[in-house]
């Protein structure tokens, strides 16, 4: 599985309206049958900073996500709402999805 963690800061006058300007790049990607999760959320710390978690099936799948026609719509258009280029962490791991937390047990009530 490729896991992607990216960071985007938002422009002040972007920041609140930032879901709407993706959410069609968002529904795209989810509907890749390669996608296995594109979610978004805000900094607690800083509120005009979004991260997005992504995770394609593999190395086929992140290519041709990369290479859709949305993906690169988003990337001629989301730039114009960032006060910075993006930051990003993408790894290949050897996992195929969300595990529960070893640390931590929660009781279903």
């Amino acid at each position: 599985m490729i896991f992607i963690v990216v960071q985007f800061e938002t422009k002040p006058e972007w920041t609140a309206r930032w879901p709407e300007h993706v959410a069609e790049f968002t529904a795209d990607t989810r509907a890749e049958a390669g996608n296995l999760w594109f979610e978004w959320s805000r900094s607690l710390e800083d509120p005009s900073v979004y991260v997005l978690l992504e995770a394609f099936l593999d190395d086929e799948a992140g290519g041709a996500h990369v290479n859709s026609d949305h993906f690169k719509k988003a990337m001629r258009e989301l730039p114009r709402a960032l006060a910075s280029t993006p930051k990003i962490v993408s790894q290949s791991v050897d996992v195929t999805g969300w595990g529960e937390m070893g640390e931590m047990s929660v009781d279903a009530q």
